[in-house]
């Protein structure tokens, strides 16, 4: 059975805040230090409480790792940081980028809808479509057609190429020279066939 969902909000009861605390920290401080052994880094922890303050690994672990990071230039600090404005822009960013994505999935979805209605009744099935519907079902019903000739030609070209490597291969097989002259009509007559 998973945990529940806990409710991130400053807890009121003095001794469970306290509890919270400690089973917290304790967790926190555990990952900082799986990190640590895990990718062969260096890191420290200072947290600041009233009950029960702490350093880990040592007061010296820690200042051995806060020189390091004042050594660090400036540049390479603030390379990959960010406050909390820049990631809620971020945030809002991709969420509206995700928005659009699912919106121009949903009008393709409702054309695709309104299309096989039509095709249905044999008609444009009026459903108060504005202009600009009308325009966006035209564009769609255009690119699925596009879609199915692209489709079609190829299919054609992969079944002329295997009627060639057939033939190729019976008259391999059958040690009979066929004239080629006609090669070319035949080639030209199959790509007259493919034009609309």
């Amino acid at each position: 059975m998973g945990r529940r969902k806990v409710k991130l909000a400053f807890i009121v009861n003095d001794a469970a805040r306290k509890a919270a605390y400690k089973n917290r920290k304790k967790g926190l401080l555990k990952k900082v230090d799986e990190l640590c052994i895990l990718c062969g880094i260096e890191a420290c922890a200072i947290i600041c409480c009233p009950y029960d303050p702490e350093i880990w690994p040592t007061p010296l672990g820690v200042q051995k790792v806060l020189s390091k990071f004042r050594t660090v230039p400036e540049f390479e600090k603030s390379q990959k940081t960010m406050n909390l404005e820049i990631f809620l822009k971020q945030r809002v960013s991709n969420a509206k980028e995700k928005l659009k994505k699912q919106m121009r999935e949903n009008k393709e979805k409702e054309m695709m809808m309104v299309m096989f209605q039509c095709l249905n009744a044999g008609n444009v099935v009026d459903n108060n479509m504005s202009g600009v519907d009308l325009n966006s079902l035209a564009s769609f019903i255009d690119h699925n057609l596009n879609d199915i000739g692209r489709r079609l030609e190829t299919d054609n070209i992969n079944n002329w190429e295997i009627q060639m490597n057939n033939f190729d291969n019976i008259e391999r097989e059958s040690n009979v020279d066929f004239k080629h002259d006609n090669d070319e009509n035949l080639e030209n007559e199959f790509w007259s066939n493919l034009q609309p």
